[in-house]
């Protein structure tokens, strides 16, 4: 699923037959028209199929779960709205008959003080409650907004609705995901070992090719392929490269349009790419700028085969619209306890990055050689704020762990190499506590937003992992 795909919502009106029908009909007009304004698609039904489009009966739940199910395939979430008390057993009913197990919001209009006559009192406040009830009883998960009712053109119903986006997104993209694993788990990486089958049980797939599979249509690419001679182009536009050789560059084109084909070919939605030290021993590179533009467009990269990183990667990347980044939990920041520095060799996306050139790898350059490391994203992470997230299998327990967390990237003077930044993280110490007694590996996902309420809600809610929030939550969801 594209991170930057227009959200399609199925929209259930509740209606009540005691309750005043014209609030119904209005009501319905107003949230389809902030709908749209939002940049939402919307599946509904025609006021002629029912009374004003709404749903109040048995039948009328039929009508509505049978569109939604000729619609399912384009239906990312559910949004129930209710402009007065709503029938809390047709609503249920929609959503059960549909049966699209998609994330549900729940949305109901506020009453105007002086307009609390019979004529046009809602009483969605209380309808709310009734609905909800229902849902719990039918086992059926769903969202909240901030406010218990809320007038559509609010503010806050407005982010409301860009948070369920982010969810739906998350939900969606993950239960379809294809994650390419490209080479083995490096020998000594135990931190990185996962389970498919846990994986797959959530609609995680996991698709391998070997690297000398990989190594080996490179070397069949002519030096002037026209596939060749457009990824050297384009990574010449993406990244300063003076003073790296030329074969280096091609050969790191090369990779690109293997793995660009293979991506194509295997609809892989993200990958994660072995390196250490295969790659530079026997192909020549380091594959980092490869995967910083595969991360910069989208289909994130990470390195080291952390496939669960690369999980963490691709929801960041559907919650935000933003590229992703994998980085180490690498060093304390002197003795400031929330404080510390992020790190990797790196292949970080552009965008992530304050400033960036290409070079060579300092680490593995000592084992391998210059020649052999030349392809690495040299620079500083930009100021700014940042949401954390690391997903893991605990196959002993037959779960899946993840954690959730917004801190800031600061301007802390560092100097260092590879892709770097400073982070500050309040109450850090309690993380890493956290992350050390929980068993969490030391990658992990960073993205430049503020995301992690709609990881929490997707992950706990609706992907029924076990998530945590650090700090807690200010609100439950």
């Amino acid at each position: 699923m594209d991170p930057r795909k227009r959200v399609t919502l199925g929209l259930i009106v509740g209606n009540r037959g005691f309750f005043p029908d014209h609030l119904v009909d209005t009501g319905r007009t107003q949230v389809l028209s902030v709908l749209a304004k939002a940049g939402f698609d919307v599946v509904a039904l025609d006021p002629k199929a029912t009374k004003f489009g709404a749903v109040e009966s048995r039948e009328d739940a039929e009508k509505c779960a049978s569109l939604f199910r000729r619609e399912r395939d384009r239906i990312d979430g559910v949004l129930v709205t209710l402009p007065n008390f709503g029938d809390e057993r047709a609503i249920a009913d929609t959503i059960k008959l549909a049966d699209l197990r998609v994330p549900v919001l729940v949305h109901a209009f506020p009453d105007e003080i002086g307009r609390m006559t019979i004529e046009n009192r809602r009483d969605s406040f209380c309808g709310k409650m009734s609905a909800c009830n229902n849902l719990r009883q039918y086992k059926i998960e769903f969202s909240l907004t901030r406010l218990h009712t809320v007038a559509p053109d609010a503010p806050s119903f407005a982010d409301d609705l860009r948070r369920f986006a982010g969810v739906c997104r998350v939900v969606r993209g993950l239960r379809e995901a294809r994650i390419g694993a490209i080479g083995a788990r490096p020998a000594a990486f135990h931190t990185v070992r996962y389970s498919e089958k846990l994986l797959q049980e959530f609609g995680i797939t996991v698709e391998t090719v070997d690297l000398s599979d990989v190594f080996g249509r490179a070397w069949k690419l002519g030096d002037d392929a026209r596939e060749v001679r457009e990824k050297l182009a384009a990574i010449e536009r993406y990244i300063p490269t003076a003073g790296v050789p030329r074969e280096a560059l091609v050969k790191s084109a090369k990779l690109a349009a293997v793995i660009d084909t293979w991506i194509r070919d295997n609809g892989i939605s993200a990958t994660a790419v072995q390196c250490w030290t295969a790659i530079e021993e026997h192909y020549g590179i380091v594959p980092c700028t490869v995967m910083s533009m595969l991360s910069e467009s989208m289909l994130p990269s990470a390195c080291e085969v952390d496939i669960c990183g690369t999980v963490g990667m691709y929801a960041l990347a559907l919650a935000s619209g933003r590229p992703s980044a994998l980085v180490d939990w690498n060093n304390n920041y002197g003795d400031d306890p929330d404080r510390c520095v992020v790190f990797h060799c790196s292949n970080f996306p552009k965008s992530v990055f304050q400033d960036v050139r290409m070079d060579y790898q300092d680490i593995i350059a000592g084992t391998v050689g210059k020649e052999n490391t030349y392809g690495t994203c040299v620079g500083r992470i930009k100021p700014g704020p940042f949401t954390f997230a690391r997903v893991s299998t605990w196959d002993t327990l037959g779960l899946i762990g993840a954690y959730v967390g917004e801190g800031e990237f600061t301007e802390d003077a560092i100097e260092t190499f590879g892709g770097h930044g400073v982070a500050r993280i309040p109450n850090l110490q309690d993380l890493l506590f956290q992350i050390c007694d929980r068993g969490f590996e030391h990658h992990v996902a960073v993205n430049p937003s503020t995301v992690a309420d709609i990881l929490e809600e997707a992950f706990g809610r609706y992907l029924g992992w076990q998530a945590f929030r650090h700090p807690a939550s200010p609100y439950a969801g």
